[in-house]
């Protein structure tokens, strides 16, 4: 089994200004992170096309592609948070491209697949902000749907911010299990992902949602993970899981406080791939959010070494390990009971 990575140069110009706080330099630094520390020697590396109009026309309505269109040419605002730069219609369906070539990859003998510039979780179908143009979580699930018949999906998004446009998208849909740790939405963008959120029709108890309180700590998130996540994926025998590994839940970062340590996204990268091992050998890895970029590039370092179970990883002082294992253990039992009719937890 082979690893790989998408990168290409219009990565970097998916950048929303220099007083925003998406800036577009994450690709190529994390590019050259790999090479650097040879992790590169480990993974084939792919130029993503564009993804095709058809792509995302599965999710998106042609009014919707049409208006991101318009304003790739004159600039403008897609909401008040995402400024729509002149080009960015071409860039967003370059990373849109990436997710859809790594999903490919995992159909023709590889067991990883890593996109520097995916999770653009708050697209919805028809609408979108919190920096996102197409939701290329859909779009790829989509593909993948149409082209390899993959019945399903196991979706685990880590970013700090709920994923309110997937969840939009799949909370009808039984065949994506949809699963969102987040910090509280009372206390962060978007405001969305209560525990009481589980989808609708077919699709209850799809959707799993675990609102985390400000300063969680590495402690309780990683106890939280091992709690929750392992048995869902045992029940629910995905044929692909696809990793939203948004690093703006470590403690630096300037737009959130769950105040996670550079350790613990080695040990869940890891262990996220021991899971996929047991259940399809299919990781697609989406490296989402993260806005202190010198940690973020750390960050993906030791989720680098953590698919490739390297021993060594990047550590820092864990001041904020142990805070509010106490609420955050509550807030496991509160979504396990709610669950409980749909998944079994012991």
């Amino acid at each position: 089994m082979m690893y790989g990575v998408t990168y290409h140069p219009d990565y970097d110009k998916y950048d929303l200004g220099i007083n925003h706080p998406l800036i577009g330099d994450k690709p190529k630094r994390t590019m050259q992170m790999l090479y650097d520390k040879n992790i590169i020697s480990s993974f084939h590396e792919f130029s993503p096309p564009l993804a095709k109009k058809e792509d995302l026309l599965r999710v998106h309505p042609p009014s919707y592609v049409e208006r991101i269109e318009r304003l790739s040419k004159t600039g403008g605002m897609l909401a008040s948070d995402t400024p729509a730069p002149k080009g960015i219609y071409k860039y967003a369906r370059r990373a849109t491209g990436g997710s859809i070539v790594c999903g490919s990859k995992l159909f023709e003998n590889y067991s990883i697949m890593v996109n520097p510039l995916g999770g653009f979780h708050h697209a919805s179908k028809q609408y979108s902000s919190g920096f996102c143009f197409f939701n290329d979580i859909a779009v790829v699930i989509e593909f993948l749907r149409k082209q390899y018949n993959v019945k399903k999906f196991f979706i685990i998004d880590l970013d700090v911010h709920h994923g309110n446009g997937t969840m939009d998208i799949y909370y009808r849909d039984p065949t994506v299990l949809n699963l969102s740790f987040h910090q509280d939405g009372e206390t962060l963008y978007p405001g969305t992902g209560s525990l009481e959120k589980i989808g609708a029709e077919k699709g209850q108890g799809y959707t799993i949602n675990l609102p985390l309180p400000p300063h969680t700590g590495s402690k309780a998130y990683l106890h939280a993970f091992n709690q929750i996540i392992p048995p869902l994926i045992d029940q629910f025998s995905p044929e692909i899981l696809i990793y939203q590994s948004g690093v703006d839940t470590h403690h630096t970062d300037p737009l959130a406080d769950l105040d996670i340590s550079l350790q613990t996204y080695y040990h869940l990268a890891k262990k996220i791939h021991q899971l996929s091992e047991q259940h399809g050998q299919k990781l697609l890895v989406l490296l989402g959010g993260g806005y202190n970029s010198d940690f973020c590039i750390a960050a993906y370092e030791n989720i680098f070494r953590g698919l490739l179970s390297q021993g060594k990883c990047i550590q820092e002082p864990d001041v904020h390990k142990t805070k509010n294992v106490d609420i955050v253990d509550t807030r496991i039992s509160n979504l396990q009971n709610v669950l409980k009719k749909y998944w079994s937890f012991h």
